[in-house]
Order: C-alpha cells, then sequence, then structure tokens
C-alpha cells in the first residue's frame, strides 16, 4: 500500500433509509498516475479488505452487509475476491471496460460465481446494456426528471438494480425513491432527516442519561439495579447484551446483579452511551444512527494505543455522542446539559479539542473524504495502516452489536 493512501466510505442506503453498504475507495487519487500504478492501488485496496473483512473462523464480517468497490479488468481474475462472499461484493466498472471481449468474458464468470457488477458512466439513451451485469450507477438530475422517469421505468422492467449518484441531499434521495432506484450513495449520513422530528430526549433517553449520571458518580450497583428493575425494556436490553455474540461469555447470565458487577461502571456507561444514540426517535435517519455507532468505535481503536485503557474507552463515548445534537435535534451544549461528562469528553464534543479531540475529527474526516485525514493522522502520529485497520473493525464491529433500539 502507498504510505499516503486513507480508505473513505460512503454508506449505501436502500429506500426505507436503511444502510445495506459501503462503498469503500481510496481518500487521495493521483489523476496523473499511469494505468498499472491505478491498478496496482486498485489491487492493494482489494488485498486490504479481503484479509481485514474475512475470517477464517467467523467469515464475512460485514455480515448481509454489500461491499462496492472500484475494480479494472486487470483485477476481475483476483485471488483476493476469492478470499470474500460474492454475494457480498459488487464491482464497479466503467462502460467501456465491457468493449473488450475478454473483460465481458470475465465478468460472465463473476456474475455466474455470485459477485455483483456495477457499471458507471453507461448512456442510457444509447444502446442497449450489456446483460450479465446487476447494478447500474445512475445521476439524478432534477432538472430533467421527466426523461429520467421514463428511461428508468424501462429499466426496472428487467433484474438490474439502479444506483443513484451522488445523491447529496434528502429532496434528491425522495425524487429518486420515487424514480424507483433501489440504492443510493452520497453525503446523506450526517444529515438529520428533514421534517417534523421529536427533539429533546424522549422518556427511555431520560431513564437512559438517568442511570448515566449515577453510573458516572459511581453509586452503589445496588441502587443503579433498582432502576433497572423499574425499567423491563432496559433490563431486558442489558441481560440480552450481556448473553450476545459480542460480549463472549461461555454461560448465561440470567441476574441484572450479575450482569452488572460484570460490566463495571466504565463498560456500563459506554454500553448506556450506545445504547442512548439507538434509543427510538421520531423523525432522524438510520444512517445517522449507524454512522454515530461507527464513529464511537473507530475514535475508540484510533486511542487505544495511544492512551491509557480507561482514557480509550471515553474515546467511544466521545465518538458517538459527537452526533447525539443531530440525533436529539438539540444543541451540543444541551446535550452536555443533561449529562454528566468530563471536561476532556466535553472539549471534544464541543471544539474537537483536548486529548480526545483529534482522534474524533479524525474517525469524523474518514467519513467526509476530507483533506485533513493525512494532517490529523500525522499530528497523533498514526499510520494510515493503522487508521485504516481501526476503520475496517469499526464497521465490522457496529455489525455485530447486542444492542438495539428501545
Amino acid at each position: 500500500m502507498r504510505n499516503e493512501n486513507f480508505i473513505v466510505r460512503e454508506p449505501l442506503l436502500d429506500p426505507k433509509q436503511v444502510v445495506i453498504g459501503y462503498d469503500l475507495t481510496w481518500q487521495e487519487t493521483d489523476d496523473d498516475a499511469d494505468v498499472q500504478t491505478k491498478e496496482y492501488d486498485l489491487l492493494v485496496l482489494l488485498s486490504f479488505v479481503a484479509d481485514k473483512l474475512s475470517d477464517e473462523k467467523t467469515g464475512w464480517l460485514l455480515g448481509n452487509k454489500l461491499l462496492f468497490l472500484e475494480a479494472s479488468p486487470a483485477l476481475l481474475k483476483s485471488e483476493a475476491l476469492k478470499r470474500m462472499p460474492a454475494a457480498s461484493i459488487v464491482l464497479t466498472l466503467k462502460h467501456s471496460d465491457l468493449a473488450d471481449p475478454d473483460t465481458l468474458a470475465a465478468v460472465n464468470t463473476l456474475r455466474a460465481e455470485g459477485y455483483g457488477i456495477s457499471l458507471r458512466d453507461a448512456e442510457l439513451a444509447g444502446a442497449a446494456l450489456p446483460a450479465d451485469i446487476s447494478h447500474l450507477e445512475v445521476r439524478f438530475s432534477a432538472g430533467n426528471f421527466a426523461a429520467q422517469a421514463r428511461h428508468y421505468a424501462a429499466l426496472k422492467k428487467s433484474s438490474l438494480r439502479m444506483v443513484g449518484r451522488p445523491v447529496s441531499n434528502w429532496q434528491d434521495y425522495d425524487a429518486c425513491a420515487l424514480l424507483g432506484l433501489d440504492a443510493f450513495i452520497g453525503k446523506l449520513h450526517l444529515t438529520p432527516r428533514p421534517g417534523k422530528r421529536a427533539t429533546g430526549l424522549n422518556p427511555a433517553q431520560k431513564h437512559i442519561v438517568q442511570i448515566m449520571n449515577l453510573v458516572a458518580k459511581n453509586e452503589n450497583l445496588q441502587k443503579i439495579e433498582e432502576i433497572f428493575k423499574h425499567d423491563p425494556g432496559l433490563s431486558y436490553e442489558l441481560l440480552r447484551f450481556i448473553n450476545s455474540a459480542a460480549f463472549g461469555l461461555k454461560t448465561e447470565v440470567q441476574s441484572l446483579r450479575a450482569a452488572l458487577a460484570l460490566l463495571g461502571y466504565e463498560a456500563l456507561f459506554q454500553w448506556l452511551s450506545l445504547l442512548l444514540a439507538t434509543a427510538s426517535s421520531s423523525g432522524y435517519s438510520p444512517v445517522l444512527m449507524e454512522t454515530a455507532i461507527v464513529r464511537g468505535r473507530f475514535s475508540e481503536l484510533l486511542g487505544k494505543k495511544y492512551l491509557p485503557k480507561g482514557e480509550s474507552e471515553n474515546l467511544f463515548v466521545a465518538g458517538i455522542f459527537s452526533l447525539l445534537d443531530r440525533l436529539l435535534g438539540v444543541s451540543m451544549e444541551e446535550v452536555l446539559a443533561n449529562i454528566k461528562l468530563s471536561d476532556q469528553v466535553a472539549a471534544a464534543l464541543l471544539t474537537r479539542s483536548g486529548p480526545y479531540g483529534p482522534y474524533v475529527a479524525l474517525a469524523e474526516a474518514c467519513e467526509l473524504n476530507s483533506p485533513l485525514i493525512g494532517p490529523l493522522a500525522s499530528s497523533l502520529k498514526i499510520s494510515p495502516a493503522e487508521v485504516n485497520l481501526a476503520h475496517l473493525s469499526a464497521l465490522a464491529w457496529a455489525q455485530n452489536l447486542g444492542v438495539k433500539a428501545v
């Protein structure tokens, strides 16, 4: 891997706003690089993803998520492809690539094996599209709605799935959904869904905050247990989490007291932070919630090697809470007025400063494809390989949580 390369991601949404996958690319591309260099970079990304997201024991670490990866004709026979589940991988090619008979034959072979092929830069009004592709990348234009509607209506009669890109705002998202597109890639993961939505803490969140503030003060576990007993839903979530595969216990825990004792104050606060972000509120996009979870874990992993254990766990809270204002529809100052957090975590949330702020900013930069990724990583003395590993690990971790909205 070239030392300056960082992985950036964009989520892939379906018409119900659910995250069904990710598009992964390198942050920096050298437009002057020759074809061989570009193909090498794509191969390195493919191999890195295959190494880090495929496990011999547990299999594909992204669960049922799709992964879109740019490819070139030379990569279609890559050994790295065979190390990833065909049903989870969609390779993006340019329409012009399929003019070559050998490339078309390789595409046919991959499709027979179950891999997806997405086509970019195709002329919808031109010649017929190749039969052996699974996805078609289309570009939405608000000024040409009627013509697009005609083209897409014809395509909907086939098994081809249409992917809108880029879809940069929720108004365009709604228009694309109306046109019948199947999936959407764009900068929607940091934007709350407009419309009527609750603001502030709902009853479930207020209960969670009450417990968090007791945990922050190291209150007696018996008192914390009593509050759990008055909330059957929260008690169920705690026992479900402690007995989930993510926690890894060999015997089932059946009492609240045992679950609280096993977690301890720090892990309990971290779990409650996660639960607070996923506690149901009307009107926000699920992609925003998932982004908060990934950012929390990403921030934590970035600092794990460089900060003491307790402090790296604080990074999880800082990361996941950094989107809590958008999730709740309130200011960050109001968030901090409700929840007792350390001054260092507060500084990270308000200004990305203090010991935790730069780690959260780095995780955020990877979501935005920001030019600040390199300088932030350099200032923290974290290598691109470490950033990329933390990034993919956070994505995998978010798929295997024992937490659901309450």
